[in-house]
């Protein structure tokens, strides 16, 4: 199975910790978290990764080569790119994805899904793209309102706690998604969920039932590495 790691971002919002390194080389324990990515999905069974590559590419290339320390069967090879192209617009730079559906996702990820799980049900289901989901829960700590038209209150709930189900920045797209992805221009990912559910394609969702993280600023940053402390052999099963 092939896997393709968006790892091309410049991190901005983890600075200063990715002043000298790039966001996937920051580590998280004992090792950077693509490091950690790439072991996982050798676990359940992956084989290859393409690494789409821009902001201190020269970095990653250098910790990789051309296969990963913690997983040395897994085969991997790099895409630069030279200009921003957006969270979607990397893949299409890609031009030996084969005929098989293939794992899309983020290299600031940390998680303990089960990406073979993810992959069967995309492979069971009909849709063109399965975006990996997970409940976020958000509390306002303030009493909420609801009223009528002339103000009369109708509802008061005190500290509510909305859930949503947002994007875990994993994906598995068919090769047909492909098209869809502009070459001449960037494409950040909900604009290609927009044009697929407009052409008709059904776009699939499957619920993480498992711990996920994104890595996007200093305070996740800090919570990543207390969790994986606390759960590291979920985080490196096999170890």
């Amino acid at each position: 199975m092939k896997a393709v790691i968006l790892a091309g971002g410049k991190g901005t919002r983890l600075r200063p910790y990715t002043t000298i390194f790039p966001k996937p080389l920051v580590p998280v324990g004992e090792r950077p978290i693509l490091d950690i990515v790439i072991q996982q999905l050798a676990y359940y069974g992956f084989d290859e990764v393409i690494l789409t590559v821009g902001h201190l590419a020269d970095l990653i290339q250098a910790y990789f080569h051309d296969g990963a320390r913690s997983a040395p069967n897994m085969k991997i090879s790099y895409v630069r790119e030279e200009a921003p192209l957006g969270t979607a617009g990397p893949v299409a730079q890609i031009t030996d994805l084969g005929d098989e559906p293939f794992l899309v996702m983020n290299g600031d990820v940390l998680t303990t899904l089960n990406f073979r799980d993810l992959m069967t049900y995309h492979r069971t289901h009909n849709g063109i793209l399965t975006v990996g989901t997970y409940e976020k829960r958000h509390k306002i700590e303030l009493g909420v309102i609801e009223t009528d038209e002339q103000g009369r209150i109708l509802r008061y709930v005190e500290k509510p706690e909305k859930v949503f189900p947002v994007s875990m920045g994993i994906y598995v797209y068919d090769p047909a998604v492909l098209k869809y992805i502009g070459t001449d221009a960037p494409t950040d990912f909900p604009e290609l969920v927009r044009r697929l559910l407009d052409d008709g394609q059904e776009v699939m969702s499957y619920r993480c039932q498992d711990f996920w993280l994104d890595i996007g600023n200093q305070d996740d940053y800090l919570e990543a590495q207390a969790i994986f402390e606390e759960m590291h052999d979920q985080f490196l099963p096999g170890t």
